[in-house]
């Protein structure tokens, strides 16, 4: 874990001028469900989060050779078919995380993915190799790292902060020699990042059958440089409100200690603010407490593209998106569909930034 190993760069933010999302199509598995109006579900809420970054930025999406016919009947016309093999339809996890490098370039992170930490009823053989395949495509280098990590594992903001989660990075079946400071070492290596904001788990229902066991970007993300969003169960009878009230306690602990002082003690440059965006008021689906959450949003140019779940709440989500990215449209997506596979928007693209 500490010989010398090709320096990285820094993730840009996830508001930061793209290039392109990239998407993977749901093909076949567990993803499709145990119907046709289960898999027809499926590929409409992947398709309609496509169609809805297509008029902002370019959109690829990679499609198994004998699925591109049933793609195209659901995408929108402007959206860019790449064929590959797939095992699944997670391009966040699955996908390289791209870096700005010298000379004004960009590279791309290949993480070692297993499968969410060699889950039973996962298959990788072919995932493995998406983000060889994407940093191809787009010409950029590869830097690999020997951390089993997923781009829904971190969430940074840009300027050398990161958020991540114990129960991912540290999970004894991706893992299991690592200790925080071998996790920092390296994501500093390969992100350039310098500050690790370390929350204990995820949400509840993340660590069911189909869970990733933690994945951060369900349950805090970074909205601009000075501002943390997280999910705030406000409902006692719901599991994850006490996960929320910690997420919170560490968030607020955090802020006590963001700012710089300067040689007379006082506080230098902006504040950390902490905002909780309330989650649905549905509490269970037919399974189990669902973790439908607001935070787990893509931001792609000009555009938000938001998680709705036909709950009172969407509205009250929307108006603090609005607040928190400033200038860009707020685009509704109905990702009950997503979440039923066990994840949401955000799992499901990756942004590749401008060089």
């Amino acid at each position: 874990m500490n010989e010398a190993r090709p320096k990285g760069g820094r993730m840009p933010a996830e508001w930061e001028p793209h290039d392109r999302t990239w998407m993977s199509w749901p093909a076949g598995g567990y993803a499709l469900g145990a119907s046709e109006r289960e898999a027809r579900a499926t590929r409409s809420a992947w398709a309609s989060v496509a169609n809805a970054i297509v008029p902002f930025e370019p959109v690829t999406m990679l499609v198994p050779a004998d699925a591109v016919d049933t793609a195209v009947s659901f995408l929108d016309e402007r959206v860019n078919i790449l064929t590959a093999k797939l095992d699944d339809a997670w391009m966040r996890d699955t996908g390289p995380t791209f870096v700005r490098t010298a000379g004004k370039t960009v590279s791309a992170v290949n993480w070692v993915f297993n499968g969410w930490g060699g889950q039973g009823w996962a298959t990788w053989k072919n995932d493995n190799l998406v983000a060889t395949v994407v940093a191809e495509a787009t010409g950029a280098s590869v830097i690999p790292s020997p951390l089993v990590n997923e781009g829904g594992g971190i969430h940074v903001n840009g300027a050398g902060t990161i958020l991540l989660t114990e129960t991912v990075q540290l999970d004894p079946g991706r893992n299991p020699d690592w200790k925080k400071k071998d996790v920092e070492n390296e994501l500093r290596r390969t992100l350039g990042v310098q500050r690790f904001i370390w929350l204990p788990r995820g949400l509840t229902r993340d660590y069911d059958e189909f869970g990733t066991r933690g994945h951060v970007d369900i349950v805090a993300c970074f909205s601009d440089e000075n501002t943390v969003l997280f999910h705030a169960q406000r409902n006692a009878e719901h599991p994850d409100f006490w996960i929320s009230n910690e997420v919170r306690r560490i968030l607020r602990d955090w802020a006590k200690k963001w700012q710089k002082r300067d040689a007379s003690g006082e506080p230098v440059g902006p504040p950390l603010r902490v905002i909780g965006i309330p989650a649905p008021e549905i509490l269970r689906d037919d399974d189990d407490w669902v973790d439908f959450s607001y935070i787990n949003h893509y931001v792609c140019n000009g555009a938000v593209i938001m998680c709705t779940f036909d709950d009172p709440n969407d509205s009250v989500a929307r108006r603090i998106l609005k607040r928190a990215y400033p200038g860009r449209k707020i685009v509704g997506v109905d990702a009950r569909a997503i979440f039923a596979r066990g994840g949401g928007i955000h799992c499901i693209t990756q942004q590749q930034p401008s060089a």
